[in-house]
């Protein structure tokens, strides 16, 4: 690959925040990158039915950066940052494996 493996790390992690803060905000009651509630797949269970119908499409996504933490949401009261960085080492591992994954694809081709 083009693209070093500390940018690319960057540029997933970046982005796994935003998709969660912005999915967070148009699916949940309320703006925060992760829900106060507990809940975290946000408009699952919606009456309003374009919510339901997103939240149906990302849950896939939703599942693999958020589901192996799920416990976390579970917490009484976690500091702040606790939940985000836990997230955040979390998706580092995922975007480690995907480079790796990504560049031996490139080196196939190559071949």
């Amino acid at each position: 690959m083009k693209i070093s493996r500390i940018k690319f790390v960057t540029i997933f992690l970046v982005s796994a925040f935003a998709f969660q803060f912005i999915s967070n905000s148009l699916l949940g009651p309320e703006v925060r990158l992760f829900p106060i509630n507990g809940e975290p797949f946000p408009g699952i269970g919606s009456p309003i039915v374009w919510k339901s119908t997103v939240s149906a499409i990302l849950y896939p996504i939703k599942v693999v950066l958020l589901g192996p933490l799920t416990f976390l949401f579970k917490l009484p009261d976690p500091p702040p940052p606790f939940l985000a960085l836990a997230f955040a080492f979390y998706w580092i591992a995922i975007a480690l494996i995907l480079y790796y994954l990504l560049s031996k694809i490139h080196a196939r081709k190559k071949a």
